[in-house]
C-alpha cells in the first residue's frame, strides 16, 4: 500500500510517498480502507521531530481516518466488512489502509461524506474530553476558545453553542474572526489588533469567562488567569508559544481557579473508546441533524501531503484540511 513517510525531521517537503505492507488487524482491531484522512497540528509536530508516536504506534503520521472496513480482527463483533466508519488512531492515517481499535471507530454520521467524516475524530474527541469532561462546561457558562478558526476552534465553538453556552474566540485576522462569528461565537477577538484580556472584561462586564480552551501556552497562561471568573477553569491542550511559564498562584487561590490540561494520543484504548461512546450518545445526533458540522477548508490527494502541511502552517485556513485517498482497482 502507499503511505506518506517522514523521511527526516524538517519542513513539509520531507513528507514523501512510500510503499509498505498492508497492516493486519490485531485482536480487537479493524482494518480500514482509508478514503480520507484529516490533518492536525500534532502531525506537524511529529514531522518536525517534536512529537514522536507512542510505543507500538505506527510512525506514519495521521491521527484520524474515514473509510470502509476491509477486515476485522479477532473479538470484533460490532463492525463488519463494508461498514463505513471514521476512527481516531494513534498513527498510520496517511495511508491507503490503517488499523484501528474497534472501540475508537464510529459510524459515519448520516448525511456526511467520508471526507467530512475524516475531519471529525481528532477534533471532536479532543473538544469533548477537554471542554465538557475535564472542563465541565455547563449551560449558560461562557467559554473562551483560543485559535477559534482552526479545527479545534471551529469544533469547540459549535459544540459549546449547541449545549447552550456563550462563546468568545480569538483569531488572527478580520476574516477569520468573521468565520468564528458565523459559526456561533458571540464575539471574536482579533489578537493581532486587540488585547483579549481587555475585550473579555468589557464583554462580560468585568466578570471574566468560566472556561478557557488554550493551545498557545507561553505568556498566554498569565493572561488567561487574568481572564477567568471566580471558579473558572483553564484547560491547556498544547503550547505553541512554549510549555514553561512563570505563574503567580495568588489569583488561582483567591478566585478558586483550576488549571489543568491533557493530551489525547497517549491515552489508553479503553479511555479513547469511552470518549467515542460519549460522542456517539451526545454529539452524533447533533451531527446527523446538522446542528454542528465539520468545517472543511481544503482537500488534497494523499501524494500532496506536503502541500497540505504547508497550508496548515500558513495559518490561512478556517477549519480542517483533509487528504483524500483514491481507491485503486486492486483494493478489495
Amino acid at each position: 500500500m502507499r503511505v506518506i513517510e517522514i523521511s527526516r525531521p524538517g519542513p513539509p517537503e520531507v513528507l514523501v510517498v512510500a510503499s509498505r505492507p498492508r497492516p493486519e488487524p490485531a485482536r480487537g482491531e479493524v482494518l480500514i480502507e482509508v478514503r480520507a484522512a484529516g490533518i492536525n497540528r500534532p502531525d506537524v509536530a511529529q514531522r518536525l521531530g517534536k512529537y514522536p508516536p507512542p510505543p507500538g504506534a505506527s510512525d506514519v503520521p495521521g491521527l484520524e481516518v474515514a473509510g470502509r472496513i476491509a477486515a476485522a480482527g479477532p473479538e470484533v463483533t460490532e463492525w463488519h466488512v463494508g461498514d463505513e466508519v471514521c476512527a481516531l488512531v494513534a498513527g498510520g492515517g496517511y495511508a491507503e489502509f490503517c488499523a484501528a481499535p474497534s472501540g475508537q471507530c464510529l459510524p459515519v454520521p448520516r448525511g456526511l461524506s467520508l471526507v467530512a467524516a475524516a475531519a471529525i475524530p481528532e477534533t471532536y474527541f479532543t473538544v469533548w474530553t477537554n471542554v465538557f469532561e475535564r472542563g465541565g462546561l455547563a449551560t449558560g457558562e461562557t467559554l473562551l476558545v483560543h485559535g477559534g478558526a482552526g479545527g479545534i476552534g471551529t469544533t469547540a465553538i459549535q459544540l459549546a453553542r449547541a449545549f447552550d453556552a456563550r462563546v468568545l474566540a480569538t483569531a488572527g485576522s478580520a476574516e477569520r474572526c468573521a468565520a468564528c462569528e458565523r459559526l456561533g461565537a458571540d464575539r471574536a477577538i482579533n489578537y493581532q489588533e486587540e488585547d483579549f484580556v481587555a475585550v473579555v472584561k468589557e464583554v462580560t462586564g468585568g466578570r471574566g469567562v468560566d472556561l478557557i480552551l488554550d493551545m498557545v501556552g507561553g505568556d498566554y497562561v498569565r493572561r488567561n488567569i487574568e481572564t477567568l471568573a471566580a471558579n473558572g477553569r483553564l484547560v491547556q491542550i498544547s503550547f505553541l508559544k512554549g510549555s514553561e511559564v512563570k505563574l503567580d498562584l495568588r489569583p488561582v487561590m483567591q478566585r478558586r481557579l483550576t488549571v489543568t490540561g491533557s493530551t489525547l494520543r497517549p491515552r489508553t484504548v479503553a479511555e479513547k473508546s469511552a470518549i467515542a461512546a460519549a460522542l456517539r450518545e451526545h454529539v452524533w445526533p447533533l451531527l446527523e441533524r446538522g446542528a454542528v458540522r465539520p468545517v472543511i477548508f481544503a482537500t488534497f490527494p494523499l501524494e500532496r501531503a506536503a502541500e497540505a502541511h504547508a497550508l496548515l502552517e500558513s495559518g490561512q485556513h478556517v477549519g480542517k484540511i483533509v487528504l483524500t485517498v483514491a481507491r485503486r482497482a486492486s483494493s478489495p
